[in-house]
């Protein structure tokens, strides 16, 4: 394999690896839903119907979320590998090539790399689950003598719907073409500069108009909430708006958070210079921790609004000791599956992470080549690059953390607003310690590999790079 081959699997390999993983959840859940409901007793097989529809939409819930990371995780990456493709696409608009095509090839290697993902995805799905159907019975997980189901339509619906996510996110992650001169041919990965990132005026207005209608739409619904539980619905669409709202306007929502955190990296030279990187290409910076702001914004929420949701109940019907224990038993069971389940997409957007930390230092032999010429130690480079990941889950962190709490008091709030009046949250610490030491370990492994390539750049070799 050529060595522009090689660096084109590098670059697609998060794409992959995340549509694998999206389709895996999806398949698995669904064909786990067709297991789960071949294992009611018979003499209840007249409401099994019932009992797979309202599976199907709890599972949908969840799949729909695993989704919508993913789309946002790999349009950032194809962000990342637009900027680093700067001179080639320069080139093909020199010689005559639109906006509009080089947009469609870009799109074209998002929906193979993403029908690739997701073909590798079903396989492990249902070897999986026909893992489950052997080995369950005989482990007492299923009961015995049942036909179950290896396979249903819907989960190449999901397939299908896999990869279609990943052609749209490729071709929305490569709209930057349009940007590229044919005089940047001369030039190589190219980031938009502070000034730059922040004249985006027609996604700075978007940002602006789903943050406003999701913050009056919020508190909408928390008021609603008080007087009956449909407020959750308006609740809902509030936090969906909102939080897409802070998506789309990372690139002027995150640098600022980024420069608070990097205070925190210290006074020597690489903790300078890595808190320096992300105020000087903030694109960069906001594309490699927004997708992980998502993933412990969606953990924490769900895990904040079923224990407020516990507490608010257990105020309502404190008269009865008997259904108190049995709420408090049926949601500890909750709050565990929906956590692993929600976790799912948190492990998608920690992928997005890594590999937007990976090629950011692929595309930045040039300067870290510079960087070794002045005088910069191998271990210098490397504490920068982990001080650069350290910051970004920091950040992530920190800034997730607070939405989670907000968006699950919100979500509980609404609900139960009526029966319990207004609350504060119920903070799960022993979940966000798990999120926080989850987040550290990230931060290592996220800096792993791209410290082990930026400490073996050679300078003379880098300094000739185009």
């Amino acid at each position: 394999m050529s060595a522009g081959a090689g660096g084109r699997i590098r670059e697609h390999a998060a794409t992959i690896v995340v549509s694998a993983l999206s389709s895996l959840f999806a398949v698995t859940l669904i064909l786990f839903t067709g297991i789960l409901t071949a294992s009611i007793d018979p003499a209840l097989q007249e409401s099994s119907g019932t009992f797979w529809l309202v599976l199907m939409m709890v599972a949908l819930v969840f799949i729909l979320i695993a989704f919508y990371v993913g789309a946002i995780v790999t349009a950032n990456t194809f962000s990342t590998i637009i900027a680093g493709r700067t001179r080639t696409i320069a080139l093909l608009r020199l010689v005559g090539a639109t906006a509009t095509r080089v947009r469609a090839r870009v799109a074209a290697e998002g929906l193979a790399m993403g029908a690739l993902g997701a073909g590798a995805g079903f396989g492990l799905a249902m070897a999986l689950c026909a893992a489950v159907v052997a080995w369950g019975p005989r482990l007492g997980w299923l009961p015995e003598g049942r036909d179950y189901p290896l396979f249903h339509p819907l989960a190449l619906v999901a397939v299908a719907a896999v990869a279609l996510t990943t052609w749209a996110a490729a071709w929305s992650g490569s709209r930057r073409v349009g940007t590229v001169s044919p005089i940047a041919a001369t030039g190589a990965a190219v980031e938009l500069s502070p000034e730059a990132a922040r004249r985006r005026p027609a996604r700075t207005v978007w940002a602006v108009i789903l943050l406003v209608l999701g913050a009056v739409l919020l508190a909408l619904g928390i008021a609603l909430g008080l007087v009956s539980p449909l407020g959750l619905f308006v609740a809902f669409f509030g936090g969906l708006f909102s939080f897409t709202g802070i998506a789309i306007g990372a690139h002027i929502v995150m640098p600022p958070l980024l420069g608070l955190s990097g205070r925190l990296l210290g006074k020597t030279p690489a903790g300078r210079l890595a808190a320096a990187n992300s105020v000087r290409f903030p694109e960069r910076s906001s594309r490699a921790t927004i997708g992980l702001v998502i993933g412990v914004t969606l953990v924490t929420m769900f895990a904040v609004a079923l224990a407020s949701y516990e507490t608010m109940a257990l105020q309502a019907f404190a008269n009865d000791p008997e259904l108190e224990a049995t709420l408090t038993e049926t949601l500890a069971v909750t709050t565990a599956i929906f956590t692993g389940l929600v976790g799912f997409s948190a492990v998608i957007a920690a992928v997005g992470m890594v590999n937007t930390l990976s090629l950011g230092v692929l595309q930045r032999t040039r300067e870290l080549g510079l960087l070794r010429a002045l005088g910069f130690t191998g271990g210098q480079v490397r504490g920068m690059v982990v001080a650069e990941s350290a910051q970004m889950t920091l950040t992530a962190l920190g800034f997730g953390l607070l939405l989670g709490v907000f968006y699950g008091w919100a979500a509980a709030q609404s609900l139960m607003g009526s029966q319990a009046g207004l609350m504060a949250p119920s903070i799960p610490w022993p979940i966000l310690a798990g999120v926080a030491v989850f987040g550290a370990l990230l931060a290592l492994v996220a800096a792993a590999a791209p410290a082990r390539r930026a400490i073996r750049v050679s300078p003379v070799a880098a300094l000739a790079v185009d």
